[in-house]
């Protein structure tokens, strides 16, 4: 099968991704959980078959992205819907539970005026904490909203508050939309195997999300 990329997630987002994709040729795969979410609204996608050569939409949500992932081993998977999609795809391939102790030991490597919100063993931290990204921001850096200089990318900042943690990077396929690369999500799954306590992270230059669980 040829290279299919995934959007997870059909809001405004993912259209985003998808007016994207198309732009640049490329083949994807819409998951939502909503049949006339805001990409099937404005592009009318069929149903996903393996058989078609055409993008496609699959309604579902994290147990079908980890199944169509194995499928299509996509080169990008873009993460449009609000949950930390990482995270979420390993607590749907291996029994976990939050580990709010976890998030604790990591709270002390990271700067307290760049954390959004902390609590149930998850953080969220941004270079621009109190006030909305410009559109298609090119994440210099020097923030462009509040002029401040970044002293590092922010999954550079995450992997030193978490040593022993996964951060996935998002990478930049354009200005304001970003990716995970799907080697990086198989090395994810790698890493997890046979741990008992996970921290996995995701960030691009200037946002991120750390999530700690532990093995039931």
């Amino acid at each position: 099968m040829d290279a299919v990329d995934i959007v997870f997630g059909g809001g405004r987002y993912g259209l985003e991704a998808v007016e994207h994709l198309i732009k640049e040729g490329r083949r994807f795969v819409v998951i939502d959980p909503d049949k006339n979410c805001m990409v099937m609204k404005k592009i009318r996608l069929p149903e996903f078959n393996e058989n078609i050569r055409e993008n496609s939409f699959l309604q579902g949500s994290v147990k079908e992205l980890v199944e169509l992932f194995f499928t299509l081993q996509p080169e990008f998977i873009f993460p449009t819907a609000p949950v930390h999609m990482a995270a979420s795809f390993l607590t749907q391939m291996i029994e976990l539970e939050s580990w709010a102790d976890g998030i604790d030991s990591v709270l002390s490597g990271i700067p307290p005026k760049i954390i959004l919100s902390a609590g149930k063993g998850t953080v969220v931290v941004s270079y621009n904490r109190d006030h909305d990204c410009i559109p298609n921001c090119r994440a210099p850096d020097v923030c462009p909203v509040t002029k401040v200089k970044k002293p590092a990318t922010m999954y550079e900042m995450l992997r030193f508050a978490a040593p022993d943690g996964f951060v996935v990077e998002s990478v930049y396929l354009k200005p304001g939309l970003g990716a995970v690369r799907g080697e990086d999500l198989n090395e994810l799954i790698e890493w997890a195997e046979g741990r008992d306590r996970i921290l996995v992270g995701t960030a691009c230059r200037c946002h991120g999300v750390l999530s700690s669980f532990r093995r039931v």
